[in-house]
C-alpha cells in the first residue's frame, strides 16, 4: 500500500514444467513480461517479478476508489528438465525473500493445465515445494489455476463436470484450501474480459483472509 487509494498485491505462480505459469502470469499482468514458449523441456531457469499498471477504480474500499496494482513471481517449473531440484528451491526461496520479504504474499498460485490428470508423485512435486517454502500456513495463501481450460469446452464438461471427474489427489488439495480456483482460458489469453474476471476472483480469495499477507521472513 502506497497510500489509501492504492493497492498492491503480491502473488508468485508455481508448478510443473509447461503448465502455463509464465503465459498465466502475463495475462494477470495483462502484457508479456514473461517470455513463454512451447518447448519440450523447461523454459523458464530464474524467478522473475512482473509489474502491472495500476488498474483505477478497481474496486471500493471504506467508501473510495481503490487502483490496483499486480506484481507476480514467475518461478521455474518442478521439478525443472535442466536445473537440479536444489537449484530451484534455492532460486525460489531467494526471490521470495527479496521480492516480498517485507510486504509479504497476498496468494501463491498452483499453475495446472485442465489437460492433464492431477494425481501420483509428479503432481504432488509442486505442492510439497510450496509447502517448504511458504510455511505451515501456506493453505491458506493457495489457490489452483487451471490453464488450458478451452479443452473442458471442447470437450462438452462444465467445471462443475469437470471437478466431478477430478482425481481424488486433486479433490483432497482443493478441499484443504477451501476450493479456491481459478479456469483460464488460453483463447485470446490477454482478453481484458477474462483477465478482469480473474482478478476479481483472486481479489475474493485475499478479501476472505481479510488482505492479510504470509509472511517469509
Amino acid at each position: 500500500m502506497t497510500d489509501t487509494n492504492k493497492m498492491i498485491i503480491n502473488l508468485a505462480v508455481f508448478g510443473r514444467t509447461q503448465s502455463g505459469k509464465s503465459s498465466a502470469g502475463n495475462v494477470l499482468l495483462g502484457s508479456a513480461d514473461f517470455y513463454s514458449s512451447f518447448a519440450p523441456g523447461s523454459v523458464t531457469k530464474e524467478c522473475s517479478l512482473g509489474r502491472s499498471c495500476h488498474l483505477h477504480g478497481f474496486m471500493r474500499r471504506g467508501g473510495q476508489e481503490i487502483s490496483l496494482q499486480i506484481k507476480v513471481l514467475d518461478t521455474p517449473g518442478y521439478p525443472h528438465s535442466k536445473l537440479s531440484t536444489r537449484c530451484v528451491k534455492q532460486e525460489v526461496k531467494k526471490a521470495l525473500l527479496h521480492h516480498f520479504g517485507q510486504e509479504g504474499l497476498h496468494l501463491a498460485l498452483l499453475v495446472q493445465r485442465a489437460d492433464v490428470p492431477f494425481f501420483g508423485q509428479e503432481a504432488s512435486n509442486s505442492v510439497q515445494l510450496m509447502q517448504e517454502l511458504l510455511g505451515d500456513s501456506w493453505k491458506n495463501y493457495m489457490a489452483v489455476l487451471f490453464t488450458h481450460a478451452e479443452e473442458l469446452e471442447e470437450a462438452g464438461l462444465s467445471e462443475e463436470e469437470y471437478l466431478h471427474e477430478a482425481s481424488d489427489t486433486l479433490l483432497t488439495l482443493l478441499d484443504s484450501i477451501q476450493h479456491r480456483y481459478i479456469f483460464l482460458s488460453g483463447r485470446g489469453n490477454l482478453c481484458n474480459e477474462q483477465r478482469i474476471k480473474i482478478l476479481e476472483r483472486i481479489m475474493e480469495f485475499i478479501k476472505e483472509n481479510n488482505f492479510q499477507v504470509l509472511s517469509l521472513t
